[in-house]
Parts: structure tokens; C-alpha cells; sequence
């Protein structure tokens, strides 16, 4: 008898790691696992179109690539949003303490015209 293999019978392995450092990213060490999942999502691809079809698990490393762009993205543009807020927030107090205290300005330092 011949063996008989059907096409992606055999999924890649570093699809599988790349699904799973792609969710882990969510969950544990969300920047290492990110990279992780990047780096072995696209050897995965590239292993899989060299297979011709014998192996599977592209959607797996597409999957996993999505993941880890997504917490990379988010890991980095989050923490610029919440900097900028405190920032933004910090600008705006200092505004209402001025407008609420005068002096803050520097105005009592200026002589105030006469009154008529």
C-alpha cells in the first residue's frame, strides 16, 4: 500500500507558534511575544509556499501576524495617546488655574490703568 497524504495534511510549525505567541501577546509580555509572533508568522508563510501545498496552516500564521501587528501597534501608539493626554490635561489645568488666579498671568506685576 501507498501512503497517501492529502494536500496541508501536516500543519507548519511555526504557524502554530505564531498563533500562539500572537494571543499570548494579548495576555503575557505583550512586546517580546508581539515580535515573536511576527517573526515566525512570516518564516511560517514563507516555509509554506516552498511546501507547495504539502504543508497547511497559512490562515494559522496569517492569523498570528494580525495579532502580533495589532499589540505592536497598540503597545506603542497607546502609551504616545496617554502621554499626550496628561500632557493635554496638565496644559489645560494650568489654563483654569490662570483664568481662576490672575496673578498666575503675571498681572499683578503690571500697573493697572486709572479709572475714569
Amino acid at each position: 500500500m501507498s501512503s497517501y497524504h492529502p494536500a496541508g495534511s501536516q500543519t507548519n510549525t511555526m504557524a502554530i507558534i505564531s498563533l500562539i505567541s500572537g494571543i499570548a501577546s494579548w495576555f503575557f509580555l505583550p512586546f517580546l511575544a508581539a515580535i515573536v509572533a511576527i517573526i515566525t508568522g512570516h518564516m511560517a508563510r514563507t516555509q509554506i509556499k516552498q511546501t507547495y501545498g504539502t504543508e497547511g496552516g497559512d490562515v494559522l500564521a496569517v492569523i498570528g501576524l494580525v495579532l502580533g501587528y495589532l499589540n505592536l501597534v497598540t503597545s506603542c501608539v497607546v502609551p504616545i495617546l496617554i502621554l499626550g493626554g496628561v500632557i493635554s490635561v496638565g496644559g489645560i489645568c494650568s489654563i483654569c488655574a490662570a483664568l481662576t488666579d490672575p496673578g498666575s498671568l503675571g498681572a499683578a506685576s503690571l500697573p493697572l490703568p486709572p479709572l475714569n
